[in-house]
């Protein structure tokens, strides 16, 4: 797939990030497509590669468990503050779609245990949200994209990728 963003040049000369949500992982290209570097992340608890309507505007109590989605596609992001002031990668506003540092959860939900494993089942817990490691949030993404928009590329898990693609 980062062979296809360079050749087609579909990152339009932005830094530009990949999510496999099949493997529970992030990869971050720098806008030539140089690695700058990989790791694991949390991802919705239900699958699926849709939102649902108006999913944004609802509070997360009463988002239903089937519309827990990371949604796939290609977006334009964009660093942001969040309700408390912390930097989170804004990738669908309208969705309430974000990538951000791991969250603590409740102790119940062991979000940095899961994090840490090796089974991409584990890793499906968020609202939709994409969470990834405080260390490679700081140090990558927030790298990648300060002071400039990006593209986020989530790859499908039950769609064809063909369906996700710019012609």
């Amino acid at each position: 797939m980062a062979q296809w963003v360079g050749s087609a040049r579909d990152n339009d000369g932005l830094p530009f990030m990949l999510v496999d949500k099949v493997a529970a992982r992030v990869y971050v290209f720098n806008a030539v497509g140089d690695l700058l570097g990989i790791d694991s992340a949390l991802l919705g608890s239900a699958r699926g590669d849709t939102t649902a309507p108006g999913i944004g505007d609802l509070p997360l109590a009463q988002i239903r468990p089937e519309h827990r989605t990371t949604p796939a596609g290609r977006f334009v992001a964009h660093l942001e503050k969040d309700v408390r002031g912390s930097s989170i990668l804004v990738i669908d506003y309208e969705a309430s779609i974000a990538l951000h540092p791991l969250v603590p959860g409740s102790p119940h939900e062991r979000r940095a245990e899961r994090l840490r494993s090796d089974d991409p089942d584990e890793k499906r817990i968020s609202f939709g949200c994409i969470n990834v490691p405080q260390d490679f949030y700081e140090s990558v993404v927030r790298r990648a994209f300060a002071g400039t928009a990006g593209v986020v590329y989530i790859l499908p898990e039950t769609t064809p990728i063909s369906d996700f693609l710019r012609e």
